[in-house]
């Protein structure tokens, strides 16, 4: 049997899918999988020895080149090559209209959630078979119980393995225990302020620890200058694919990222995690995973480095004698 995987954005979206297509493998190892995924990802798919092919669409791109004679072939190009898969079975997990659409260019069935658990109701309109999960639940779970829904399983969701190892990776120069500092996201409100990640680094520093951090674009790198300036022991990663920096990132000791794609993929790896979230509400989709802990700043309230880097201690020593839970 063959089974196609829509789920093409974000980056946290995607492995928050993880977990299901492990908990498939098991129950099914009967069925081959491919994934369609936005190009940016892709390389994230590569971490997951279950994926066969893994086909590219540039929805981000194309809807800023609509007119461009490019964007039609590339679509064109990934409709046919959708259907000459002949695939058994598309299961959208994104639950939006973009991924059904996606979808339906296999001519496949199609199974997602229903009205009452899609995201974008208007998206059910293209699938064959739709289930009820309840929308109050984490992304994670929700997307394992949707895969065993469709696929015929009742998963365990007691356990939380997401089947992704990090490449071997090293750094020239580092050695020793190293923190990765994520400050970058999508949002400006959903940014840690530059004087606590030089509080945090400084901190770690103490600790006996190198402080990590790295860049995606121009406001990022200027970041991270100002906090390799502030504390000099900081190693700036240059700006690399995002393979590279997932195998760096997996390498690491500990990881202090804001609400962002690579703070999920540490958790993904089992590394010690601790998420400031300022804006959003990291309940159904906050970073999951036994070493795993986010810290809320609820109004009014602000996180400090101090209390950043209790956690970080907190989550080392729990390592060391085991998970007790997120």
């Amino acid at each position: 049997m063959k089974v196609l995987i829509v789920k093409t954005s974000s980056m946290g979206d995607v492995i928050h899918t993880f977990p299901a297509l492990q908990d498939a493998c098991r129950a099914r190892p009967d069925i081959a999988f491919d994934w369609c995924v936005e190009e940016a990802f892709a390389g994230i798919l590569t971490l997951h020895p279950a994926i066969g092919t893994i086909h590219t669409v540039a929805i981000r791109r194309w809807r800023k080149n609509l007119l461009d004679t490019n964007t039609w072939r590339e679509a064109a190009a990934l409709r046919r090559t959708l259907r000459e898969c002949r695939y058994d079975l598309v299961i959208d997990a994104q639950g939006l209209l973009k991924s059904a659409l996606v979808a339906r260019q296999t001519r496949a069935p199609i199974a997602g959630f229903d009205r009452s658990s899609v995201r974008e109701p208007s998206a059910t309109l293209f699938y064959d078979i739709t289930y009820a999960v309840p929308r109050d639940l984490h992304a994670i779970e929700r997307t394992r119980r949707l895969f065993g829904l469709a696929l015929g399983y009742r998963p365990d969701l007691l356990p939380l393995d997401s089947g992704i190892v990090a490449p071997i990776s090293m750094v020239d120069g580092i050695d020793g225990r190293t923190a990765f500092l994520l400050h970058g996201t999508s949002r400006e409100d959903k940014k840690w302020p530059l004087e606590d990640w030089i509080g945090t680094a400084r901190l770690l520093v103490e600790r006996g620890m190198t402080p990590l951090t790295t860049w995606s674009n121009e406001r990022e790198k200027a970041v991270a200058e100002a906090i390799a300036k502030a504390v000099p022991s900081t190693v700036v990663v240059p700006k690399s694919p995002l393979a590279d920096i997932a195998a760096i990132l997996g390498g690491s000791t500990l990881v202090i990222g804001a609400d962002t794609g690579l703070t999920h993929l540490a958790s993904a790896f089992d590394l010690p995690t601790v998420a400031v979230f300022l804006a959003t509400e990291p309940g159904l989709t906050g970073p999951r995973g036994p070493y795993a802990s986010t810290l809320l700043a609820v109004p009014g309230t602000h996180v400090t480095p101090a209390e950043v880097v209790a956690e970080v201690e907190r989550l080392l020593m729990l390592r060391q004698t085991g998970p007790g839970g997120n």
